[in-house]
């Protein structure tokens, strides 16, 4: 009972700062979900993150696994857990009861500009309506949970069943929209391709009754005796849809393939709705961190959301979200947003100071004097410090909110006159806790213009030459100015958050860092390259140019880092038998885990699985001459087909040819999985 009291009196406390948090995130032009907020202690935080940010999910193993791991985390490795919410309508976030209430408004925050971009991020959209998710996650609990409660079912053959379709749950087609597959019985399949012999065979007719029903050339008309057909027409990427529609159980009784039961359909349906769902969340992870990170930021920072009393506390909990080891995707992302905002505002000024008389792309660098131009869009007095020129506010300034000044105003005097206390009245504004409120999105803009903030203020004089080129090629408008002063009077504050919300509306992380991680960006953040040599046994930095720390990136979030495997047919060498293709980027599959794989296929195709994959292999002589050279040996990319028949597993070498097409262009060949990007 008392834990409850105590929640009751978190989440009292906690009423103002979300709903002012909600208010300034409309204000900063952010439109996110509603979002209802839950008090929850360490076990029930630690229950939510196991479960992906949901209160029910289906019976398995894994929850408890991942459950373990957190818990051991929080114990062992100092990590905490801030937050926890998920993509729904409304969201659904979740705070911890022994945060501090700094940490709880970072949260809150941060959850605002999750909400939005849940909200209006394309690639969750892709899944078909908006979704009721957690009710989708809760029927689907409740429904396997009721097979393996089934006296007809044996609960062991569902839980091996879930971890056959887990093993291929990243295998779907994330950039098209979730489409359901019927999961009646299909009395006809038109991909039906089993040898018609076999299939007479298993009706066991006699000789007499086949030669009365089926002619001789009926049969061979039936048959391609030359080349199999062949089904997808084109490689199909999402092999849990394909498994779905053709796949069959392998019954190990009878050793042969039969119909999959109802049951093992639906949970197929089920997992692979599920994997779509999910799939926008592992698309953004980048993007959507870094997005929430920029806005708690400029919440809790900015517009000073943490009081004087908990700044300290807040900057200690960003610097630990920020800080933390490996492929950071909080710090990677805010970088990125600071600096697409940085140069998208770069260019609103440099395209104005290019029409100035006298200015061109070549003598910028001789002309502009940068500390000048940095003093002509500093933000006006009134805007960077409303509270002293609250009286000097034009309500008719589009930069300033008229209801909210004057409301702003009658509670400052009233608070004048009781010596400093703030306004509670209702409808009365208390301007110094909430100075944001008199101001409107343009307002905010300019209150927040990036490059005027200390560590931002060289940005704009290091643009390049060649930008400068790229820039003035560019321009079409023949408005000209006779100064400086002029053509910054009218600047665009607003321009880089409107650019950042275009972007956030239509990217995924692949497409964000193929388009925005360039070569000023990997040098001001200092990122780099390092690889497993051959020649000396040990890791190495090796690039810091641009593209090549784009590959390793772009590896990495290509099909959320893992590889992509495609069915190429259905019915290979016309009997039936499945086989996958490993689009191959220059990154080795482990062949060992490859084969475990292909047993967990076998059982929801019930015949035969091949998988043509590349691999590399290395001259043991050509290693040794390299060593004693000091470079890299040259390895030999060779075809390979894996094949598991339900008893053995072999291996055999293909030709070049039979395996060309899967290698990709413009890749570097040198890349593997445990060598990303420090």
């Amino acid at each position: 009972m008392s834990d409850r009291i105590e929640a009751q009196r978190i989440a009292a406390d906690l009423e103002e700062p979300v709903d002012e948090a909600n208010e300034l995130a409309r204000k900063f032009g952010l439109d996110p979900y509603e979002v209802n907020y839950w008090i929850v202690d360490y076990d029930e935080m630690n229950e939510l993150i196991a479960y992906g940010g949901f209160q029910q999910r289906y019976p398995h193993w894994r929850w408890g696994m991942q459950y373990d791991r957190q818990q051991k985390q929080g114990q062992f490795l100092g990590g905490k857990a801030f937050e926890i919410v998920n993509n729904d309508d409304p969201s659904h976030a979740f705070l911890q009861e022994s945060n501090t209430l700094a940490d709880q408004k970072a949260v809150i925050t941060h959850v605002e500009a999750h909400a939005d971009f849940f909200a209006n991020n394309e690639w969750f959209g892709m899944f078909a309506e908006r979704p009721n998710a957690a009710a989708m996650l809760a029927r689907h609990a409740d429904a396997i949970e009721g097979f393996m409660t089934d006296p007809e079912i044996d609960r062991g053959e569902v839980e091996k069943w879930v971890d056959h379709v887990l093993t291929l749950e990243d295998n779907i087609d994330q950039h098209v929209p979730y489409e359901p597959i019927d999961t009646r019985i299909d009395l006809i399949d038109e991909h039906d391709t089993a040898d018609v012999a076999e299939q007479l065979e298993e009706l066991d007719l006699s000789e007499e009754v086949k030669g009365q029903v089926f002619t001789e050339e009926w049969l061979e008309a039936q048959t391609d005796e030359e080349e199999g057909a062949t089904f997808p027409a084109q490689p199909e990427k999402d092999v849990l849809g394909f498994l779905r529609k053709h796949g069959m159980q392998y019954d190990g009784d009878a050793a042969k393939a039969t119909e999959m039961a109802d049951w093992q359909k639906e949970v197929l349906e089920m997992l692979r709705r599920e994997a779509y769902y999910f799939a926008p969340q592992k698309m953004t992870k980048v993007m959507n961190e870094g997005w929430a990170a920029y806005w708690e930021s400029a919440m809790m920072t900015g517009e000073t959301f943490a009081g004087d009393d908990e700044f300290v506390l807040y900057a200690d909990h960003m610097a630990k979200v920020l800080g933390s080891s490996g492929l950071n995707p909080y710090k990677l992302g805010l970088e990125i947003w600071n600096y697409v905002e940085n140069t998208t505002n770069r260019r609103e000024i440099v395209e104005r100071l290019l029409r100035v008389d006298g200015v061109t792309w070549r003598n910028f660098h001789d002309t502009v004097d940068f500390e000048r131009v940095l003093e002509l869009v500093e933000p006006d007095a009134e805007m960077a410090s409303v509270v002293e020129h609250l009286d000097e506010l034009d309500p008719e300034d589009p930069r300033v909110d008229a209801g909210a000044l004057e409301a702003a105003r009658e509670a400052h005097s009233d608070s004048e006159r009781a010596s400093g206390e703030p306004a509670s009245r209702a409808g009365e504004i208390d301007v110094e806790t909430y100075p944001w409120k008199v101001l409107t999105y343009e307002g905010l803009a300019e209150r927040h213009y990036s490059l005027t903030k200390p560590q931002n203020r060289g940005f704009l004089s290091r643009v390049s030459q060649e930008e400068l080129e790229r820039v003035s090629r560019y321009m079409f408008d023949d408005s000209r100015y006779g100064s400086v002063e002029d053509a910054l009077a009218d600047v665009d504050y607003a321009r880089g958050w409107d650019r950042m919300r275009e972007i956030r509306e239509s990217h995924n992380d692949v497409t964000f860092l193929d388009e925005f991680l360039t070569q000023e960006f990997v040098d001001e953040n200092e990122y780099f390259t390092y690889e497993y040599t051959q020649s000396t046994g040990d890791y190495r930095v090796t690039s810091t140019d641009y593209t090549d720390v784009k590959k390793k990136l772009m590896l990495q979030f290509t099909n959320f880092g893992k590889p992509t495997v495609v069915v190429e047919d259905g019915n290979y060498n016309n009997r039936n038998e499945l086989l996958l293709a490993h689009q191959y980027n220059g990154v080795m599959l482990d062949l060992g885990q490859a084969e475990d794989t292909l047993k967990r296929v076998f059982e929801l195709w019930g015949r035969p699985v091949n998988l043509k994959t590349i691999v590399k292999e290395f001259d043991e002589h050509d290693v040794e001459v390299a060593k004693r050279r000091d470079r890299e040996p040259e390895p030999e990319e060779v075809g390979r087909l894996i094949r598991y028949d339900g008893d053995e597993v072999t291996i055999e070498e293909l030709p070049w040819d039979a395996v060309e097409h899967l290698a990709a262009d413009d890749i570097d060949y040198d890349t593997k999985p445990e060598e990303w990007l420090a």
